[in-house]
């Protein structure tokens, strides 16, 4: 949580517990002096507790506190597994080693520790008969049970039936 800059230019507090640049105690001093004191070395003066009695600010370098807070952050990025969804796209009448082959691709993606979207989309008539569609999903399903688990269970979304795999 990054502690809020305030200037204060509506002096209401009168006196204020001052944390020094080094981190030592400067006590509690009025509002004004402890502003004063932190202009003259070249810093700012940040509030970091103002429920407290009296509030603590600290005598601080805003900008490079900000700083290497966004290096942390970013470091803390790098290191994280960002993981992807990718899409298997499918038609109800799809034959029996295409879909051999897009199961293949679905256990690879699983494999890599991407969830996959599969998607079956029905185009006319074939919405009259979407058992066709069904079937070939739990076949999917069946076929990947050791490479992932089901997150989210097959279900129409318009002419389209969708589920999502997720590595196990």
């Amino acid at each position: 949580m990054v502690p809020k800059l305030r200037v204060n230019r509506e002096i209401r507090i009168r006196e204020v517990r001052v944390i020094g640049p080094e981190g030592e105690q400067l006590g509690i001093l009025p509002t004004v002096e402890a502003f004063n004191k932190a202009q003259e070395g070249g810093y700012d003066l940040v509030e970091v507790a103002p429920t407290s009695q009296p509030p603590v600010c600290r005598i601080m370098d805003y900008g490079k506190y900000k700083f290497e807070l966004s290096k942390k952050d970013h470091q803390s990025r790098r290191h994280q597994k960002s993981t992807q969804v990718k899409e298997i796209k499918l038609r109800p009448r799809t034959d029996k080693h295409d879909l051999e082959i897009k199961i293949r691709q679905i256990k690879e993606f699983l494999a890599d520790g991407n969830k996959t979207k599969v998607t079956l989309t029905y185009r006319g008539r074939e919405m009259a008969n979407q058992e066709m569609g069904r079937t070939m999903m739990a076949s999917v399903i069946k076929e990947c049970t050791e490479a992932g688990t089901v997150e989210f269970a097959p279900r129409m979304e318009g002419r389209s039936l969708i589920m999502i795999l997720a590595p196990k």
